[in-house]
């Protein structure tokens, strides 16, 4: 994919596929593949271009920074730096909720990056915890500046709203604008299901979870003491939330900062935020790269494509069909056999590959 060579893949959401990419460098990227059906709308390249140009301003600390795209590339695709990190929603799901002095770091942190995100002239709009990575010097904020993008599609024009339900403001769920008050109901939202476990508005069907968002008390039983910052960031009105320099200089002041010092009291190094479980959790992943799930047939077509020898490789065809795609088209359906081919036309071909859901190495 552009300059990257694709490792594995990593996940999938509303905008597309993403991908473990590799630099020629050696440099770790996560590559998102915009979905066909998003590239295909006539105003998508101008508002994806716009997106990502305004991405790559984004340089906050607590974000991952957008190095690369292609916006008129046929798929359209743009490529972070990889954080090695522990998503929030398994380390709570993982190691239960979180102490008041974790939680305080952690919102320190996140509202650290969504002050960078806001000062590039972007709304994230979709912050959730599987959007928050975890690393041992603070939380990533990942997948921002893209929302946007797929909010101005042909999506919404059936009635679907971009976000994900329990950490959607009232006024994005009701389909009104979207400010950086948004971002802070979302950011309480966050902080709740992290100090207490469970989504502030419940599990459920979608339009539920989003009736509660919009018309009902977010559930907060089980929060440490003193965190009623979570509360007023949960407010109904956006204007009446926090700003993001009042929560920050709040962070502060609780955590004992003088201005002096991290936020944590010490040196990034000597920081002890997180929670035990969730900090051995951490420490296993930091500078290594995910593992590759052993029953994704895709991978083997992979291995076995790189193993064999390029001269060889120029007419072999792959006779294994994704289950995904075994479902849209049955075995004998169209898309039955992938053809991988090296160069004169390797990234083509690869390009092709990928757009099938078939990792090429």
């Amino acid at each position: 994919m552009g300059r990257y060579r694709i490792l594995a893949r990593l996940g999938a959401g509303g905008m597309g596929r993403v991908y473990l990419g590799r630099s020629t460098s050696g440099r770790m990227v996560a590559v998102k593949v915009v979905r066909d059906e998003l590239a295909e709308e006539p105003d998508f390249q101008r508002r994806f271009a716009r997106e990502v140009e305004a991405a790559r301003r984004v340089t906050g600390f607590f974000t991952a920074a957008v190095v690369d795209a292609d916006p008129t590339g046929s798929p359209a695709w743009l490529a972070t730096a990889y954080v090695p990190g522990l998503p929030l929603d398994e380390a709570v799901r993982a190691h239960g909720a979180w102490p008041r002095a974790s939680l305080l770091v952690l919102g320190a942190g996140l509202v650290e990056a969504l002050e960078a995100i806001h000062a590039a002239g972007l709304i994230h709009r979709d912050l959730k915890p599987s959007n928050v990575l975890l690393a041992a010097d603070g939380p990533r904020v990942i997948d921002f500046g893209i929302s946007i993008v797929a909010e101005a599609s042909a999506l919404t024009q059936t009635g679907m709203v971009i976000g994900t339900p329990g950490f959607m403001s009232p006024e994005q769920v009701m389909g009104q604008g979207v400010g950086p008050a948004s971002d802070v109901f979302a950011l309480g939202a966050v902080l709740a299901f992290a100090g207490t476990g469970s989504s502030p508005f419940g599990t459920g069907a979608a339009h539920s979870v989003n009736f509660r968002a919009v018309y009902q008390d977010p559930e907060l039983q089980g929060l440490p003491p003193d965190t009623d910052f979570i509360r007023r960031c949960l407010h109904k009105d956006p204007a009446q939330r926090p700003t993001l320099p009042v929560l920050l200089a709040e962070f502060g002041r609780l955590l004992g900062d003088t201005g002096a010092h991290t936020l944590a009291g010490g040196l990034p190094e000597a920081m002890n935020w997180l929670p035990a479980g969730v900090a051995s959790a951490v420490a296993g992943r930091d500078g290594t790269t995910p593992p590759v799930p052993a029953s994704d047939p895709r991978i083997d077509l992979a291995k076995r494509a790189a193993d064999t020898p390029a001269r060889e490789r120029v007419r072999t065809r792959v006779t294994e069909q994704p289950a995904e795609l075994r479902e849209q088209h049955g075995e004998g359906g169209p898309l039955r056999r992938v053809l991988v081919q090296t160069p004169p036309d390797e990234v083509r071909v690869r390009r092709e590959a990928l757009q099938l859901g078939v990792l090429v190495d």
